[in-house]
């Protein structure tokens, strides 16, 4: 048995391969990385630590994922975005922590930003940092020199540890929860620190956690709110979320759309189907594994967001 299988859902993504030279670069357990390819082919070098899984047609990344899962060898599993960057040992520092835990956790690194690339001109040295591909370059107006210089660095700041959702549901930064006296007495006895929800782009359990609570619940849709799933099922259950504040990855955003946009079409009935499919199974208590209603988990981490009194009380209604 491997001790973590890392399942990377992927869709013409191209750093992919950029992602998995540094998760064999910086791994320090044994591994296995679960590459699923749905729907668009990617050139992936052989390694005995990588299976590639190629779908012809385009099952969405909660399918993907648990196709992975499924698969995997491993005790712990890994869901990770395919434009990452990872600390060394970052899987050792992670197993580490959640074998102290116990198997009802779901646990995140130290999120930083990535700055994967800067955009520089190879006949003036104009440059700049990663976003849409210029027409040309400002300076000397080549637009042929203008090329991609890859950096791959996690920059050191921000770096993120909690997260929360308001009402609507939408996914927020929780920065003022780790800065209670509480949660700083608690990092620094433990390295870890609680967090109401999650940001998706990473996180670990154990496979047989992740399958007894139907993580990527594929009724949510292809994508979306994949944190505030994950997370609410874990609390709700009596788990708990953390966050390991002895290692980090980085993740690239999606913010500069262009030849980095999203891989999946973003229908907004879509969106607005995986919303009301949280709030009727979480804001309305029909989940049936939940032995927590969700006010208790607002409740835990108030003040959240845009969350009321009020509005906690018609949780309660």
């Amino acid at each position: 048995m491997k001790d973590i299988s890392i399942i990377i859902p992927s869709r013409n993504e191209m750093f992919l391969r950029r992602t998995i030279d540094d998760i064999l670069l910086r791994h320090e357990v044994d591994i296995e990385i679960i590459a699923v390819l749905d729907g668009v082919w990617d050139d992936i070098p052989q390694n005995p630590l990588v299976n590639v899984i190629y779908l012809s047609e385009s099952i969405g990344q909660r399918a993907a994922t648990n196709m992975g899962v499924k698969l995997a060898q491993g005790k712990y599993v890994i869901k990770c975005d395919a434009h990452c960057a990872f600390e060394q040992g970052f899987d050792r520092k992670m197993l580490e922590a959640l074998k102290k835990t116990g198997d009802n956790v779901c646990m995140v690194p130290i999120m930083r930003n990535l700055w994967a690339f800067d955009w520089k001109c190879y006949r003036c040295g104009w440059k700049t940092y990663q976003g849409r591909t210029p027409e040309m370059c400002p300076t000397c107006k080549d637009r042929k020199k203008v090329r991609r210089k890859m950096m791959w660095i996690g920059k050191e700041r921000p770096q993120s540890t909690s997260y929360c959702f308001d009402s609507e549901p939408h996914f927020q930064y929780n920065t003022a929860w780790s800065k209670r006296p509480e949660v700083r007495q608690m990092i620094a006895e433990t390295g870890l620190s609680e967090t109401m929800s999650l940001q998706g782009s990473f996180f670990m359990c154990t496979k047989e956690k992740y399958q007894e609570l139907n993580i990527c619940d594929e009724e949510f849709g292809s994508w979306g709110n994949q944190g505030i799933e994950v997370a609410c099922k874990f609390w709700l259950s009596g788990g708990r979320v953390l966050c390991n504040h002895n290692t980090w990855y980085a993740h690239m955003f999606r913010t500069q759309g262009g030849d980095f946009g999203f891989p999946y079409e973003q229908h907004g009935r879509e969106v607005a189907k995986c919303k009301e499919k949280v709030k009727d199974l979480f804001f309305n208590n029909k989940w049936d594994k939940a032995i927590h209603p969700l006010s208790w988990l607002v409740e835990r981490f108030m003040p959240v967001a845009n969350w009321t009194q009020e509005l906690i009380n018609n949780l309660k209604k």
